[in-house]
């Protein structure tokens, strides 16, 4: 329809002529009340407001010298907020001479990068700024984590190292 038509159609309804899609060749527009079509617009935007997903960057400290149920129950933590859809903060906090070990820091770190593979990616690498080392994870897609859970699947056991056992038969 030409311009001066569909301008004529408005105004003998009583409507508007809205410009809904000017980049497109030839530019699309609609006869609409231009009032409820601004109310429709924002209630679409406020429910694509509220459905969205907002991501916390959690933080978890850890001692360079951590007992092993204390790492446990700070790794569970984490793997909770990383199933919770938060980005993990890991910081290693060294205090006077520990800041002459940084690479227990680093192991601590390495080890909690292996034990969060199943629903994490290191997003930032451990790195030392002043007295803290951190590094950064972020949770993987449902995709990513069953990818990785059939990577695992595949990979023999170290401690099978590939070769079936032989069965022993008892006298």
């Amino acid at each position: 329809m030409k311009v001066k038509e569909a301008i004529s159609v408005a105004q003998r309804d009583s409507l508007d002529l809205v410009l809904v899609a000017p980049e497109a060749k030839p530019p699309v527009a609609k006869i609409v009340d231009f009032g409820k079509y601004r109310y429709e617009l924002q209630k679409k935007k406020k429910t694509a407001q509220k459905n969205q997903k907002k991501t916390e960057l959690k933080q978890m400290k850890f001692r360079p010298k951590i007992d092993e149920h204390d790492y446990q129950t700070k790794l569970n933590h984490i793997i909770r907020f990383l199933k919770g859809s938060n980005m993990v903060r890991v910081t290693i906090m060294f205090r006077g001479r520990e800041m002459a070990f940084t690479e227990m820091g680093r192991k601590i770190l390495d080890r909690i990068a292996e034990d969060t593979t199943m629903v994490a990616r290191v997003t930032a690498k451990p790195k030392m700024e002043g007295r803290d080392m951190h590094m950064t994870l972020s949770p993987l897609s449902e995709v990513d984590q069953n990818r990785v859970a059939k990577k695992v699947a595949k990979e023999p056991n170290e401690a099978d190292n590939g070769v079936p056992e032989k069965e022993t038969e008892e006298e």
